[in-house]
């Protein structure tokens, strides 16, 4: 399987960190965008430029700073040989990596959620598509709080997941420190028909039962400022389907609707000031209430 040998050959480039990359592959198979949280230093940079190369697809890093101006992520018109013309700027590639996103002011994020939204941007009135397939692989440090503009709950929704990214265990870091990684050549991945071929994943009425369970659940609970929205139960149902077809089964089973739980939905559990108070976590939250959903 074609998506095997791309596992294999992300893991040769970024030692120790199987199950980033299958979150990862599953956000890109559901055709979503991916927020990395982690310390500096893991990595996150060389697995999202990996896996572009790897797939054979246009690569942008932008490194977003505190006076980055949306035009300079987006493009803008310029006045050449007697008319205005639009130069694209570096979100018109197909993997976009937003480094240390949450360094960017308001407007900047907003760009940038238009583009993850409508797959375009607009530039004096004139809509221009983006390439397809789009992907945006954003990195935040959860570390560093000063000069950072905290994610507004609407962008954080268009994220189809969070990703921790975990220190390496330690019989992964005598690899670490004794070999260099491996950047991938194109693999020849058919990514396209990939796509299309998780929407063919079954899921059963009774997991699909389970999702707006689970969904009801969360306006209901008084921990949470709001509930789960028909955007986030998509992404969850899309995530299931995904991580399904890495792990070849045809069917949607209760671990992928378990696994894909815990990546789509904690960082859309906004909690109350009087539950962060008395030390609730969102994940701890999810816990029971999948477990009150009837998923095992």
């Amino acid at each position: 399987m074609a998506l095997d040998r791309l596992r294999k050959a992300l893991g040769e480039a970024l030692f120790g960190q199987e199950e980033v990359i299958e979150a990862l592959l599953a956000v890109l198979l559901a055709r979503g965008h991916a927020l990395l949280e982690g310390m500096p230093g893991l990595g996150k940079t060389l697995l999202a430029e990996s896996l572009a190369r790897a797939i054979g697809l246009a690569y942008k890093r932008i490194q977003f700073t505190p006076d980055l101006l949306p035009q300079d992520l987006t493009g803008s018109e310029v006045y050449r040989e007697g008319r205005f013309v639009f130069v694209p700027g570096p979100i018109f590639a197909q993997v976009v990596l937003a480094d240390e996103i949450n360094r960017a002011p308001p407007k900047v994020q907003s760009a940038l959620l238009e583009a993850m939204q409508e797959r375009a941007v607009t530039a004096g009135g004139v809509r221009h598509p983006l390439p397809e397939p789009f992907f945006v692989v954003a990195t935040q440090n959860p570390l560093e709080l000063e000069g950072t503009y905290p994610l507004p709950e609407a962008q954080l929704d268009r994220f189809t997941a969070q990703i921790p990214f975990r220190p390496p265990r330690r019989e992964v870091w005598l690899r670490i420190l004794t070999e260099e990684p491996r950047i991938p050549e194109p693999l020849g991945v058919d990514f396209p028909k990939a796509q299309e071929e998780v929407r063919g994943v079954r899921v059963a009425r009774e997991a699909l039962e389970a999702i707006t369970h689970v969904a009801f659940l969360t306006q209901e609970d008084r921990r949470l400022r709001m509930g789960l929205s028909p955007r986030g139960a998509k992404a969850w149902l899309a995530l299931a389907r995904a991580l399904a077809y890495l792990r070849a089964k045809p069917l949607v089973d209760w671990k992928e609707l378990r696994d894909a739980a815990f990546l789509a939905l904690p960082h859309r559990l906004f909690l109350t000031e009087e539950a962060l108070y008395e030390g609730e976590r969102p994940k701890e939250i999810l816990k029971q209430l999948l477990k009150k959903g009837g998923i095992p």
